[in-house]
């Protein structure tokens, strides 16, 4: 079975590509300078995990998520090893309407999913693991309501002034 079997009667949608690097610094030459990436606005650190992250937006409407470790993190440190400490694209995500039937549907199917958080009604996600889909970390997503007011720029996202940014400005 595929996924699009496996969820079938939920909308799914491709909402972008996660590349993880040492430095989201290397990456904006490829993804904003050359392929001509525009910052969405706003970005920032994931604490618990220790990351940071921010997306450029491209003519059409896709989008590409940078990624990299925060200060003393070892969260990217597996996936370095397997990229000889380059990086790459690390997972693809797609956003659902419904979280509880899309994990529901693949759990009754026997993939495994991993790092369920439903606890924050503005970002509620699971991954299906890497082995169920072919080397491919895939995230699940059901994004919500996010505060109005100003995002974060880049520059901001940049020097750790991001969404919950620790301050430390990027390497």
């Amino acid at each position: 079975m595929t996924l699009e079997q496996d969820l079938d009667g939920l909308e799914v949608t491709l909402d972008h590509t996660a590349v993880a690097a040492p430095r989201i610094r290397d990456l904006l030459p490829i993804y904003r300078d050359l392929l001509g990436g525009r910052h969405l606005g706003g970005g920032g650190d994931q604490l618990e995990a220790g990351y940071r992250t921010l997306q450029l937006t491209y003519t059409g409407g896709s989008k590409v998520e940078l990624m990299e470790p925060l200060a003393g993190s070892d969260f990217f440190d597996s996936f370095f090893e397997l990229t000889r400490g380059r990086g790459g694209v690390h997972h693809l995500n797609f956003h659902v309407t419904d979280m509880e039937t899309a994990v529901a549907r693949l759990t009754a199917r026997g993939y495994r999913l991993h790092g369920l958080n439903t606890g924050d009604p503005r970002w509620r996600e699971v991954f299906l693991h890497p082995k169920e889909a072919h080397g491919v970390l895939i995230q699940l997503a059901q994004p919500g309501e996010w505060p109005p007011g100003p995002r974060a720029t880049l520059e901001d996202v940049l020097a750790g002034r991001g969404y919950r940014g620790n301050g430390v400005p990027s390497p």
